[in-house]
């Protein structure tokens, strides 16, 4: 069966920022590579899974990718 469409990004963790008030999640601010200036920073609860199961957090300048995934049903052909 085919992949759905995508599009993965290079980007690097800027910083780590810590919770505004205790209980909420730690977040990592993530600059995107070839996105517009103003829109290039995301940011995500900073909380992955590795290989064995574990919680682990990204580090500030950590080179991660970042991809973007429709189900082909939300796409349409390019000119």
């Amino acid at each position: 069966m085919a992949e759905n469409p995508s599009a993965t990004l290079p980007a690097i963790v800027e910083k780590i920022i810590k919770p505004a008030y205790p209980g909420a999640p730690e977040k990592a601010q993530i600059a995107v590579e070839g996105a517009d200036h103003l829109y290039r920073e995301i940011r995500i609860e900073n909380t992955l899974i590795d290989e064995d199961g574990h919680k682990v957090g990204l580090k500030p300048g950590a080179e991660v990718q970042v991809t973007v995934e429709a189900d082909a049903d939300a796409t349409a052909p390019k000119p």
